[in-house]
């Protein structure tokens, strides 16, 4: 099953790179369908979604988005597709820093210089507005590096998060497609039943995740919850007892987990402990 994540700088011909990887794999190519299934999930607008994504959101957009439901649920989506049967290649999202623990996944990134990155957008547009060109491609890189450092704490631009690493100034559309697909047969990179097992735990925890966040009871809650064939181990700090047995119990009610070990502990549990 090959699963490829590319990431992209406007005018790389990143996209090109993506296109032809999954049409020589004979496996779907993903980005747009996620902006549906997000909007859904978030009930707003698909051009809502598409604004914030782009980094074209206005001030209102920004200051009433849920940035944390975007994150969650754009990982469980990403996740979810990525373990379905057949393979997909995935195009932006974070899926490079969402898959790059799977060993079975190939993560690249595709850039250029900025000056041939302009050039290429202006004959892209038919445009002779370099001022214009330069601002879309400054919102884009922008939008960019903020989601991935907000969401994974990360430089989308460090060469070391990714297995390969193309310059299209000097490394052809053709070429980079030919060293993806030679990543992909590379047995270092084969599919197996171990990289079948991290995949399918990291798809359970986000799944965990989601299920807290449209939960209303759970919804504000912020705690880790890691995923070892079938079993949860939730951890960090709830408001009280109650809260933490919600968790729990919505936990166990996500399809695929077989048990949960609860290491939450709640304020009245440090409250205790000050006062003894």
């Amino acid at each position: 099953m090959p699963l490829i994540a590319i990431t992209r700088e406007m005018g790389s011909l990143g996209v090109r790179v993506a296109e032809q990887v999954a049409a020589e794999l004979n496996v779907p190519l993903i980005h747009h369908e996620i902006i549906e299934h997000l909007a859904n999930k978030m009930r707003v607008r698909k051009s809502h979604v598409q604004r914030l994504v782009d980094g074209k959101a206005g001030i209102l957009e920004k200051l009433t988005a849920d940035k944390t439901s975007l994150s969650i649920y754009t990982a469980a989506e990403i996740i979810d597709l990525a373990a379905r049967d057949g393979g997909c290649v995935l195009r932006g999202w974070g899926a490079a820093q969402l898959l790059r623990a799977v060993p079975h996944a190939v993560c690249v990134r595709v850039c250029a210089p900025p000056e041939l990155r302009r050039k290429r957008m202006l004959e892209r547009l038919g445009s002779s507005d370099q001022g214009f060109v330069d601002s879309e491609i400054s919102i884009s890189d922008e939008a960019h590096a903020a989601i991935i450092r907000r969401h994974f704490g990360v430089d989308w631009q460090s060469a070391e998060l990714y297995d390969v690493v193309f310059n299209t100034e000097r490394v052809d559309v053709g070429e980079c497609v030919d060293k993806v697909l030679k990543l992909v047969r590379n047995p270092n990179f084969a599919e197996t039943p171990a990289s079948q097992r991290r995949l399918a735990d990291l798809k359970l925890a986000a799944l965990v995740k989601a299920a807290l966040r449209e939960h209303a009871p759970t919804r504000s809650v912020q705690i880790s919850a890691a995923a070892n064939d079938g079993a949860i181990t939730l951890g960090g700090i709830v408001f009280d007892e109650r809260e933490r047995a919600e968790v729990e119990r919505t936990v166990q009610g996500v399809a695929g987990v077989k048990m949960v070990e609860n290491k939450l502990r709640s304020r009245d549990d440090y409250r205790r402990r000050l006062v003894g």
